[in-house]
């Protein structure tokens, strides 16, 4: 990573990243169980959301990779394999970086179903990670996508550029996605707070840009599906993500899926549109 320009005056875009990162973490419910990904059930759900609402992303990230038979590939936040999966049918080896149980469980029982042996799994958050010890870089590809949860993102774009000899590919929102924008609607008649986005790709390119990292961006659709048997399992799923507790909060949320669900033939169903950034560069070597 190159140095950044000592006559830069701009806000130090690095403690923007993490002050807005921090407001976005105060507003979460501690023990919303939906995110919680140590628990199978719950990657199972989004491994099962993903193969269906994501799969035209899935495919045109990876059809944007610069990868090869020969290449090695690491995937930072890999969830249960959304990309990792695919992509071991086209590469060498793919390390697999995921913090959470029930997500790396998911992953190994879709690599074995699919008869991969190139996959190795380091069930670690990225801050975590010693380089030296635990990964077998530099790798040609790096991705990150959608998982850019980190506090210090310098930091944490640091050890990517440095473990990577050829491309490090990053997906990150370009503005509210769906589920996000569902908080910030239903936070206040909820829970009488404002609710505080994350940190976007603005932030993210010019925390590149500090660090003399001359940044591609490429903008891409994205799509966000919840599908539910019956309206009591949405609401119910919705209620522990946003913290529902009493009847009158409980009211709100009817009302207020009431008016975007979508009944089909085997359930009810809730979607939106948003936009994401793909943030890439060539690492100096």
């Amino acid at each position: 990573m190159r140095p950044a320009d000592p006559a830069c005056t701009d806000p130090d875009w690095n403690e923007v990243w993490k002050a807005r990162q921090n407001l976005h973490d105060s507003v979460k419910i501690p023990d919303d169980p939906s995110h919680n990904w140590n628990r199978k059930e719950n990657a199972e759900r989004y491994n099962a959301n993903s193969r269906s609402a994501y799969d035209d992303r899935i495919r045109l990230t990876i059809e944007g990779l610069d990868v090869s038979p020969e290449s090695r590939v690491l995937d930072i936040g890999a969830g249960p394999g959304v990309l990792a999966v695919p992509l071991a049918h086209r590469v060498k080896e793919v390390c697999a970086v995921e913090p959470g149980v029930g997500m790396v469980a998911v992953l190994q029982e879709r690599a074995a179903r699919e008869g991969l042996t190139n996959i190795t799994c380091m069930q670690k958050r990225w801050e975590d990670i010693d380089p030296a010890k635990d990964l077998a870089g530099p790798y040609d590809v790096v991705i990150a996508s959608l998982s850019l949860t980190m506090e210090d993102i310098r930091a944490a774009l640091a050890k990517m550029d440095a473990v990577c000899r050829g491309s490090v590919c990053l997906y990150w929102f370009v503005d509210m996605p769906f589920w996000e924008r569902m908080y910030a609607e239903l936070w206040g008649p909820l829970h009488g707070k404002q609710y505080f986005s994350g940190p976007k790709a603005d932030c993210l390119f010019n925390v590149l840009y500090q660090t003399g990292i001359y940044a591609n961006v490429e903008m891409m659709p994205l799509s966000k599906e919840y599908r539910f048997g019956t309206m009591d399992e949405m609401a119910a799923f919705f209620a522990g993500r946003f913290g529902v507790t009493t009847p009158e909060q409980k009211k709100i949320l009817d009302a207020y899926l009431s008016l975007r669900i979508r009944h089909e033939r085997d359930g009810v169903a809730i979607s939106g549109n948003s936009t994401f950034a793909k943030v890439w560069w060539k690492t100096a070597t």
